[in-house]
């Protein structure tokens, strides 16, 4: 009898599980992200960033295109604080990237969660569950004038 009492425990707590998992979808401030964790100092100025259809100078090169899929604990965090933290992780990414081609900019920049692609000069896509906050971008990588 116990064995069942808690056979059946386990499977009700098993089927509950699920319900309950949280994958709140943010669009957040690409400007408020910038201006958080002391951001702006922490990418540089040596490689520029452009997101979405924002203009930019003329290309003289195209290096190549990548993609980045970050995660931040969000446990007992705000989701702008986890996704502020984990935009920053994203963006630090990319900025590595464009160093390893030789790029002096990073363009085209888009939401890109689960290779679903949201574009927006303003605004990115942030995923916040109960434990994990989650940001993706893609993006382009090019030499400017």
């Amino acid at each position: 009898m116990k064995k069942l009492v808690l056979s059946a425990a386990i499977a009700l707590f098993a089927t509950t599980m699920p319900a309950q998992a949280r994958d709140t979808v943010h669009m957040m401030s690409i400007e408020a992200a910038l201006d958080a964790n002391d951001a702006r100092a922490r990418l540089g100025d040596g490689i520029k960033f452009y997101f979405g259809d924002q203009k930019t100078p003329q290309v003289i090169e195209r290096l190549g295109s990548d993609k980045t899929s970050q995660k931040t604990n969000s446990f007992g965090k705000s989701a702008e604080t986890s996704c502020n933290w984990v935009f920053l992780s994203a963006m630090l990414r990319l900025r590595a990237r464009a160093q390893e081609l030789g790029a002096n900019a990073v363009v085209n920049i888009v939401s890109n969660y689960k290779n679903v692609e949201r574009a927006s000069a303003t605004e990115f896509e942030c995923h916040d569950g109960a434990i994990m906050t989650g940001v993706a971008l893609k993006a382009d990588f090019v030499k400017i004038q």
